[in-house]
């Protein structure tokens, strides 16, 4: 029997993971409470998906952070982040349901980081687009780019 590959995660391919069955199964082991009856190579298998889930989700954090300015408070909270998962993610697997608990929180927790550091890079593109356009609204904006000659006519 022939086996094809699995790609989980290509950071090549710059494709976000699918996060919703990821938090499904965030919900599912932390919803374990002692044995759940899973071969320990299944439970090791789930802490090895969850492994490669955080280093992808990483990565994305970590280009995330790379769009907000050195100063930015978002940025410095990440580094944080990316450390302490570098550090839980050096710990070997185990095929214990603590194990893959941490690794779950670890992914849950990427996963709002990652959330945040989007959205705070919003703010800081929409603030800069602000600073650059004083007192533009959407509007304006918008008619800056439109050509005359394309604007509808008021009658």
């Amino acid at each position: 029997m022939s086996s094809t590959p699995l790609v989980l995660h290509d950071p090549q391919a710059e494709l976000p993971l699918d996060r919703a069955p990821h938090e499904c199964l965030i919900k599912a082991v932390f919803g374990w409470t002692g044995n759940p009856g899973l071969a320990s190579a299944d439970i090791q298998q789930i802490a090895l998906l969850f492994t490669g889930a955080a280093r992808a989700v990483a990565s994305d954090v970590r280009r995330a952070a790379d769009l907000l300015p050195d100063e930015h408070a978002a940025r410095a909270l990440a580094d944080v982040v990316l450390e302490e998962a570098d550090r839980r993610l050096s710990l070997g697997i185990e095929g214990t349901v603590r194990c893959v608990q941490d690794r779950a929180r670890l992914v849950r927790a990427l996963y709002e980081r990652l959330a945040r550091l989007v959205g705070a890079a919003h703010e800081a593109a929409s603030a800069s687009e602000t600073a650059a356009h004083p007192g533009a609204t959407p509007t304006s904006c918008l008619t800056e780019l439109i050509p005359p000659t394309a604007r509808p006519r008021r009658s």
